[in-house]
């Protein structure tokens, strides 16, 4: 597995459980009112990470493209 792929797969760990927890912690504290907050860090969880793998793989795609191995 690529380098940056074991990173990109590290980070999505550390994201998804610092959203996760983020989320939970606005569920369990807020009022009624202030609990629609929470979607902001539950879908910001769930659309980061594939951003950021589709820009690494578009990154490693140019290098390649230009002559590049890694």
């Amino acid at each position: 597995m690529a380098l940056w792929k074991k990173l990109w797969l590290l980070f999505t760990v550390i994201w998804v459980v610092v959203g996760t927890l983020n989320a939970v912690t606005i569920l369990a504290v807020a009022d009624a009112a202030e609990r629609a907050k929470a979607w902001t860090p539950i879908v910001l969880t769930l659309v980061v990470p594939p951003v950021v793998y589709l820009l690494a793989w578009g990154v490693v795609w140019m290098r390649r493209r230009g002559g590049r191995e890694d």
